[in-house]
């Protein structure tokens, strides 16, 4: 087992300042820090591959939760197959981006990260079946009450809101979904793996997973667009052999690339020499 903490001397400093200007002052140093964790584990004999940065810490998951919500919508049959339904974009979802504003199946919605998409199987799914399932997978810190008191927990909880997993978490979910130990149905498992985006690495790995982009919020509430953060959670294939992975990265410069991108293209990148093959 590796467990490299990598930290940059602003990020070690930050921590220290717990002890002199209390718990407030760190965190929110800590919040402005730029930093990367990265976590891989073994699918079948859970050994730890590598682990570094802050893989304790939770974030809010943004667009790696629509793995999640895949499997709940296959199994609650509001998702039928990779290609079905297929929903159309209304005005009244109100996107900024154009690239979401189209019609949607469950492939296009997890490769593209439409947002409404998931929104609309959240709404599907009503506040109650959506709550059990969160709670039932374990899923990080399972809160989705959503921003204070706006109750926009159903569709608003994944996004910079209430909802937190930590990069330890996230593996740990993908080995769950992996070996078949979410109490869901067959399909649900087998519909969610046919629909997930798959990207092929160095040395033969073949990656599955998503990513997942969003900025640190500030105090009042407002995102903090000097300080993207970037996921991407998923699994690696080679050979018959599976690696779970995490890695998230926070930063600290506006950034004209998506944090997801970031993380992701790293991974396609440096997976095969983190994997040790």
């Amino acid at each position: 087992m590796i467990d490299r903490r990598q930290f940059s001397r602003r990020f070690m400093l930050a921590a220290a300042s717990a002890a002199i200007g209390g718990a407030g002052f760190a965190r929110a140093a800590l919040a402005s820090e730029r930093f990367v964790a990265t976590v891989l584990v073994d699918v079948e004999s859970a050994a730890t591959i590598l682990r570094e940065g802050p893989a304790e810490r939770r974030f809010s998951p943004c667009s790696t939760f629509k793995l999640p919500l895949a499997v709940m919508g296959f199994d609650s049959g509001i998702l039928i197959d990779p290609h079905h339904p297929l929903w159309d974009y209304r005005p009244e979802f109100q996107t900024t981006m154009d690239s979401q504003k189209k019609p949607a199946d469950p492939t296009i919605w997890l490769a593209d990260s439409i947002v409404w998409y998931s929104q609309e199987l959240t709404r599907k799914l009503g506040a109650a079946r959506f709550r059990d399932y969160v709670t039932a997978f374990g899923y990080g810190n399972e809160d989705v009450s959503g921003n204070p008191g706006k109750n926009d927990g159903l569709t608003q909880s994944w996004l910079m809101s209430s909802l937190k997993i930590s990069p330890d978490e996230q593996v740990a979910f993908v080995r769950r979904f992996l070996g078949r130990k979410l109490d869901v149905s067959d399909h649900a498992y087998g519909a969610t793996e046919a629909s997930l985006a798959q990207y092929p690495a160095e040395g033969g790995w073949t990656l599955h997973g998503k990513t997942g982009s969003g900025f640190v919020r500030s105090a009042n509430g407002t995102t903090d667009r000097s300080r993207p953060l970037g996921w991407f959670v998923g699994w690696g294939e080679k050979g018959g052999r599976r690696i779970a992975f995490a890695r998230f990265n926070q930063g600290n410069v506006r950034s004209k690339i998506f944090g997801g991108m970031i993380a992701r293209d790293a991974m396609v990148k440096d997976f095969a020499k983190l994997a040790g093959s």
